[in-house]
């Protein structure tokens, strides 16, 4: 195990402490939905992001580049979706996570993709509207 791996998994026992003792759902795993964040998850990790969509109902990622300006007039609107959708939403740095952008298919950014039950479901690519992201998330909720 190299010393990046072991500074994720600290980092990530630390997130998961730390979500623990904001206890929003208080431990209930039954409805993953009724426990997503406010806020935006950053992922650290492909594990982490894993870990994400596996464990909420849905998910709308972000995958984006601090660099990138359209990520810039984005990132607002999505703050405002997991502030107010039952959907968790995360954010995946393409320049940190290469891999995982490879995976989706992520060509440009800001790319979103919604996750459902684990799986990816649908793909949009530019700034989009907040309603119009809104009303995906809850096509699926």
């Amino acid at each position: 195990m190299s010393d990046a791996d072991t500074i994720e998994e600290i980092k990530e026992r630390r997130r998961e402490q730390l979500l623990e003792q904001l206890g929003t759902d208080n431990g209930a795993d039954d409805d993953s939905a009724a426990g997503a964040p406010d806020t935006p998850i950053h992922i650290e990790s492909v594990d982490h992001f894993s870990e994400v969509t596996e464990s909420h109902d849905v998910v709308l990622v972000d995958f984006y580049a601090d660099w990138c300006g359209p990520c810039q007039q984005l990132e607002p609107i999505v703050e405002q979706v997991a502030a107010e959708t039952d959907a968790a939403v995360a954010k995946v740095d393409i320049d940190r996570l290469q891999p995982l952008a490879q995976q989706y298919g992520v060509r440009g950014v800001p790319t979103m993709v919604l996750f459902s039950d684990g799986e990816a479901v649908e793909q949009t690519v530019g700034v989009k509207p907040k309603a119009q992201l809104t009303t995906l998330v809850e096509n699926y909720t």
